[in-house]
């Protein structure tokens, strides 16, 4: 017999803390694809924001997560703070006994994640980590393409993330311009929904060599990492996020090379394969960015309503935040440095 189906009748109780942009990201996710889910809480230390939220969504709120846990309803909290914040506030809600999605990284440090997933496993509640790029339609066909042997054995490839400041996320004094709250710049960043498609498609990362430099000089960490990343595979790949202060080409997202062919995945969300059948490639999936959001919410629903295993565990995470670390560690030394 298969797996339950969907219980309609169960329905999920969710917290929204932190209510700045991605919040809203997040919230159109969950009006689109996770219908058994209801935001009946917002947490903000903005109050305002958190009201504001509130008044969209139904929810009570609240100032701050323990006020929220003392007295709100819900059963799972969607945590998106600043990352120095991620360990303080995915315990307490762990220990609460709440189901947990909280926004990548998991935190800044590898011992903070040891110490999020040690309560988590004693909670017995469901814990995932946010990193969209595994539910990203684009990267889960290219992958699909991949393992039906399109392109061949891969031997290398190239993610490339480029882009100009937006306010909202990365403008003047906002917190992930911050060191101390961030934990780094772009690599430890918006560089895992670059990093984590390169490890669904070629195995686990293993070495890096890495270059970093500070182009936007609001960001304190690094607003360039360039590196070279050396898979279990075999295969190597480039790796580039770039946070520009001045406008960016729309340069593909990604590049697949492999003995048989290439694969290709441009800003407008289609995946081109070139398998010498037709010079200007053929398309063999569309998608887009923000979907990934959508598959992401409605995964974690399944995962607490139906008990539905998740395409990745939130340990699989930490892969990514071994490589920024390693990045570092290699802009620091300029040499070869080993992921651990």
């Amino acid at each position: 017999m298969g797996a339950p189906g969907p219980d309609p009748e169960r329905h999920l109780r969710l917290a929204l803390v932190g209510c700045g942009a991605i919040a809203q990201w997040h919230l159109a996710a969950l009006r689109a694809a996770a219908p058994r889910t209801e935001v009946t809480a917002t947490v903000d230390v903005d109050r305002d924001r958190a009201v504001a939220m509130s008044k969209e969504t139904g929810a009570a709120p609240f100032g701050s997560f323990d006020d929220a846990l003392a007295e709100g309803t819900f059963d799972a909290a969607l945590i998106m703070v600043p990352h120095r914040l991620h360990e303080e506030l995915a315990v307490a809600a762990l220990r609460s006994g709440k189901h947990v999605l909280l926004e990548k990284p998991m935190a800044p440090t590898l011992d903070a994640c040891d110490r999020i997933l040690s309560a988590a496993q004693q909670s017995g509640t469901v814990f995932l980590v946010a990193e969209n790029a595994q539910y990203w339609p684009e990267i889960v066909r290219t992958k699909a393409v991949i393992d039906d042997g399109a392109v061949g054995e891969v031997f290398t490839a190239r993610a490339w993330h480029c882009a100009s400041p937006m306010d909202q996320f990365t403008g003047p004094g906002h917190w992930r311009t911050s060191v101390a709250e961030a934990g780094g710049g772009v690599a430890i960043d918006a560089g895992s929904h670059w990093l984590r498609p390169l490890r669904m498609w070629l195995g686990e990362l293993v070495e890096v060599v890495a270059a970093t430099s500070r182009p936007y000089e609001a960001m304190e960490g690094e607003s360039m990492c360039r590196a070279l990343c050396r898979f279990d595979s075999g295969a190597v790949a480039s790796f580039d996020a770039i946070l520009s202060p001045g406008p960016a080409a729309p340069l593909p997202l990604f590049q697949v090379t492999g003995t048989r062919g290439e694969l290709v995945i441009d800003v407008l969300g289609r995946v081109k394969l070139y398998d010498g059948s037709d010079p200007r490639g053929t398309v063999v999936g569309q998608g887009g960015y923000l979907q990934s959001y959508e598959h992401q919410i409605a995964a974690f629903e399944a995962a607490v309503l139906d008990g539905v295993t998740p395409t990745a565990a939130a340990e699989f995470s930490l892969g990514e935040l071994r490589g920024a670390l390693a990045m570092y560690r290699s802009a620091a030394s300029g040499r070869w440095e080993a992921v651990w």
